[in-house]
Formats: structure tokens, sequence, C-alpha cells
């Protein structure tokens, strides 16, 4: 999938994945595409929860080994 920009949070630990996803969302324009990299757990419940009530849309997400990867598009 072709994202706008690449977010890599892996090694970060809760809230931080969540923390950088909102300051790199607030730099793009409507429609763009975030794609996250992250190793926490926790984000793979936490980077849904908070696009859903962000208002954002979580486009896809998957997991390669051990890296949780969500791509999110700008409303």
């Amino acid at each position: 999938m072709e994202s706008t920009k690449v977010l890599d949070a892996k090694g970060l630990a809760c809230p931080m994945p969540v923390v950088k996803v909102k300051k790199e969302m607030d730099q793009l324009q409507s429609g763009d595409i975030l794609e996250v990299l992250a190793t926490d757990k926790g984000a793979k419940s936490d980077i849904p929860a908070w696009a859903k009530s962000s208002g954002n849309e979580l486009i896809k997400e998957d997991q390669e080994d051990n890296v949780l990867k969500f791509w999110i598009k700008k409303a």
C-alpha cells in the first residue's frame, strides 16, 4: 500500500507510538496516508482506537514478524 509518510515507532513503549502518530497526522493533509511501524503490543489496540476517536480512517493493519504495521488515512 502506498503511503505519504512512514513513521517508525519501533522500540517505543505505550503511550509514545500514539503520541507520535498524532503529531505526524497533524502535519499531513486530508487524504494523506501515514504508515506506522510499531513493536509495542499495546499499539495493536491503541492505534485503531485512536484512529476511530480522532475521526481518521484505519485503512489496513498487518503484522510482519514482531512489527505491527498500520495505514491511517487522514480525515
